[in-house]
């Protein structure tokens, strides 16, 4: 994992090896199993995750019913802005969709971190803008699309997360029932 996460660290800036090194060795990584649930709706949210691998759901409770509104995956990071930043309550769930090993941070460690590591507030910084760039399209083509052109897209985008985490949440996510799902797929494995 230390490998992997050197390689990924780099995309966003220039550091020394022995930098990258104290980085790692000063993060904290966790495990979770599968259905573990990190924050729940009315908490408030102390840590925030950054996917090693894995899959965290986010999903709303409303009227009895889970909705979907977003997968995390491997180098994706996981946080309640609202809830974290402000330490006010949260509105939705985080929960983990499969086993999952990710590094926690909160913010008194974040803020030694920064000073300890000047170039990893930058680091920070980057991916951020980068998560939002990505948060905003997908939010954006989500609502232009159609059911069906939401799973096409997913399939194009996101291929593996469909084999990884059950269809009722997957549909959930589409903003479609799991049936209207089952009729799609039909539709679309018939059309090729």
């Amino acid at each position: 994992m230390k490998t992997e996460l050197s390689e990924y660290i780099s995309k966003f800036t220039s550091l020394t090896a022995q930098e990258k090194e104290q980085i790692i060795d000063n993060l904290e990584v966790k495990r979770f199993k599968k259905d573990t649930i990190l924050l729940k709706e009315g908490d408030i949210s102390f840590f925030c995750y950054f996917i090693l691998k894995g899959c965290i759901r986010e999903y709303y409770l409303i009227d009895g019913e889970e909705k979907t509104t977003a997968f995390y995956t491997e180098e994706q990071s996981v946080v309640s802005f609202t809830s974290y930043a402000n330490q006010k309550p949260a509105s939705h769930y985080l929960s983990c969709s499969e086993e999952c090993v990710v590094i926690v941070g909160n913010p008194n460690e974040e803020s030694e971190m920064y000073k300890k590591f000047p170039k990893l507030q930058e680091i920070t910084r980057l991916m951020v803008e980068e998560d939002f760039g990505k948060i905003q399209t997908e939010l954006a083509t989500f609502i232009t699309s159609s059911p069906e052109e939401r799973y096409l897209n997913l399939l194009e985008k996101k291929p593996k997360l469909i084999q990884r985490v059950p269809q009722h949440q997957l549909a959930s996510y589409l903003g479609v029932k799991p049936e209207s799902l089952s009729r799609i797929r039909k539709r679309l494995s018939m059309n090729k």
